[in-house]
């Protein structure tokens, strides 16, 4: 057993990594102890569970290579402040097929992303799944292979130790909660095989899948209705809450969750350094609950993430969850785990705030819903943007929509008329998405560029038009990547790029219209951001500058040091960003109309500055008295430095 002695003996050529790494095996062990036998003291494989654990940490950290050894000790050198809360760091997401071909031609587009600023790269799915069954790489039918669509691993390895050449980052996703009914697990539990029908939720009858669905919620009613799935071949039922040939894990069952955090070290050895935990809040299920956000899910995210300060410590973890505001806190860890959970999570709320205040062109559902935001902890951050591969979601609460005078549901439908086309006075070009025609529930597809207005603009070639939407565009932008975090943009976004309709003739995604926001890149196209004038030069140029003021200020590092004005024009969002006695002031007028806002709202929180330097247009403003205004034309925005 590893439990009563260091697991490895430190030899000369790397003797300070080792001495560290037993060192942190031994602080770390207690915890990890306590957290496992709250999950699994009762299952009979307990303690052979708990062997095997510690022997996997243990190979992980002897299988890192030197150079990832080197790069996690200069991560924690950081400290206390986490290496990921830089404002030095700007990413992008992207579906490396889309945009590149493979993952050659992904090395290749690397200088794109210098010249463009990125340095931190999230590649949406790029292990192996099903044609036709993939739902876009998330239901993966081998965790270690690399789907030949992109290439090869070695090809991944290429490319990230391409990037840490060039000193870029590199997200990738694990899928935790489920696998492709083609994986080798699900092969061999379909042909019979106990030990890995054990590995999912398995049934002979209805009955207990019956109870399951008397309190749980259909993921895609229109689509996929339902949460189990019969499975001839051995004539049983298996959970499957998204589509039917995404079989749930069981992850009650310790020998699962050994097996994938050994996954998750395969993939903290591929030099990943923010791992991306896709749809934690369901891990944990439980007759009688919705089976989401559970507070054993918690315990098995706080266990993943011990486990890896202990072998992998230079690797930071992002839960995607998309839920609720006082739900996703509970991701950074509560109470004594607070910062101890994920590192990461995406601040999905923000986002679709920011479409709310865009439609209405009042602020105040997004200031309502600022109490929650902001108890983020500290030593933690957010994924910020404006767009992703996914829908938008209206599911912030109906107290903050009730703050600023709407009714809920007449204001949800309102926002999904606008962005689908179907409001008069509304250039928005998006689709609604997973309609659920029992509660009249919606989402919204579309990219940042048509939802903005540009792809109608451009139909009715329309320059007045185009000039707004690009004003949209870049303020959409600028706000996600001023208030906190890591501003990741969504590929294609940086050019303009507007619905991508080629979806419709393939049948693999034309019965899910969110393909059209995951654009196929034309890089003959993307030349035009080297003609001046053109929507695509404009947005891809104006795109660099915020991410080169973004560097610049190291205020906007996330530090939790984000204080929202007080709403004297509810048109305006504005916060302060300060630490110790550097401050930037940050407007955005998402109306139409020219806005004014006191020159008091700069003097209010402590210090009074004389003047002001606004590094979007590299103007100086003079303070002026409280009963006179600061003007911010339709749609504009200011980065404003006391000077």
């Amino acid at each position: 057993m590893l439990t009563d002695k260091i697991p490895i003996k430190e030899n000369q050529k790397s003797a300070s990594f080792e001495k560290l790494f037993n060192e942190r095996f031994q602080q770390g062990l207690g915890e990890l102890r306590n957290l496992y036998n709250r999950v699994y003291a009762a299952h009979p494989g307990n303690a052979k569970g708990f062997d095997q654990l510690l022997e996997t940490i243990t190979s992980a950290f002897i299988n890192r290579s030197e150079k990832l050894k080197q790069r996690d000790n200069e991560k924690l050198k950081t400290e206390p402040e986490h290496w990921f809360l830089s404002n030095q760091i700007t990413g992008m997401s992207l579906y490396v097929d889309r945009f590149s071909k493979d993952l050659k031609g992904l090395n290749d587009k690397l200088d794109y992303l210098d010249k463009l600023g990125v340095n931190f790269l999230h590649l949406m799915p790029v292990f192996e799944s099903p044609a036709g069954e993939s739902d876009g790489g998330y239901a993966v039918s081998d965790f270690r292979k690399v789907d030949k669509r992109f290439g090869t691993l070695d090809d991944l390895k290429m490319l990230q130790n391409e990037m840490q050449h060039r000193n870029m980052y590199l997200m990738l996703d694990i899928v935790l909660n489920h696998t492709s009914q083609q994986h080798e697990w699900a092969l061999k539990a379909k042909a019979g095989d106990k030990q890995y029908q054990d590995y999912f939720y398995f049934y002979d009858d209805r009955r207990i899948p019956d109870e399951y669905e008397k309190s749980m919620p259909e993921i895609f009613p229109e689509s996929s209705p339902g949460n189990f799935t019969y499975v001839p071949a051995c004539n049983k039922w298996v959970m499957t809450v998204f589509h039917n040939y995404q079989w749930d894990l069981n992850f009650t069952n310790p020998r699962v969750f050994v097996e994938m955090m050994d996954t998750i070290f395969f993939y903290a050895n591929l030099g990943v350094d923010i791992l991306r935990i896709d749809a934690p809040a369901f891990i944990w299920k439980l007759i009688g609950t919705g089976c989401q956000n559970l507070p054993m899910a918690h315990t098995l995210l706080q266990m993943i993430k011990q486990c890896v300060q202990m072998a992998t410590p230079g690797m930071a973890l992002l839960g995607e969850a998309i839920v609720a505001p006082d739900e996703i806190m509970k991701y950074f860890g509560t109470g004594d785990k607070e910062a101890q959970e994920c590192d990461f999570a995406y601040n999905a709320t923000h986002m679709a705030l920011q479409w709310d205040a865009l439609a209405t062109g009042d602020t105040r559902v997004m200031l309502a819903a600022q109490n929650e935001l902001l108890k983020k902890p500290y030593d933690t951050s957010w994924i910020t943007y404006t767009r992703c591969h996914d829908d938008i979601g209206l599911g912030y609460e109906n107290y903050m929509i009730e703050a600023a005078g709407y009714n809920p549901y007449e204001h949800r439908r309102f926002l999904m008329n606008y962005y689908s086309g179907n409001f008069e006075s509304s250039l928005a070009k998006g689709a609604l998405f997973s309609v659920n025609e029992k509660t009249g529930d919606a989402r919204i597809s579309g990219s940042l560029a048509s939802l903005c207005g540009l792809e109608a603009a451009i139909e009715k070639n329309d320059n007045t038009a185009t000039q707004l939407a690009v004003r949209k565009i870049l303020l959409m932008q600028a706000h996600s990547f001023s208030i906190g975090g890591i501003p990741v943009i969504f590929y294609g976004d940086e050019a303009g790029y507007t619905n991508d309709y080629s979806y419709l003739q393939d049948d693999s995604k034309s019965y899910d219209n969110r393909w059209m926001h995951r654009p196929l890149i034309d890089w003959e196209r993307n030349k035009q951001i080297e003609v001046k004038g053109t929507p695509e030069q404009i947005i891809f140029s104006s795109t660099q500058k915020l991410i080169a003021i973004r560097k610049k200020l190291s205020v906007i590092a996330d530090r939790k040091n984000i204080t929202w004005l007080t709403p004297h024009n509810i048109h305006v969002a504005g916060y302060l960003r300060a630490w110790d006695d550097d401050r930037v002031y940050c407007l955005f007028n998402f109306s139409d109309k020219e806005q004014h806002l006191t020159w008091y709202a700069f003097k209010e929180h402590g210090m009074k500055p004389l003047k002001l330097y606004d590094h979007w247009q590299e103007k100086k403003y003079t303070i002026k008295d409280d009963h006179e205004y600061f003007t911010l034309p339709p749609y504009s925005f200011f980065i404003l430095e006391p000077k």
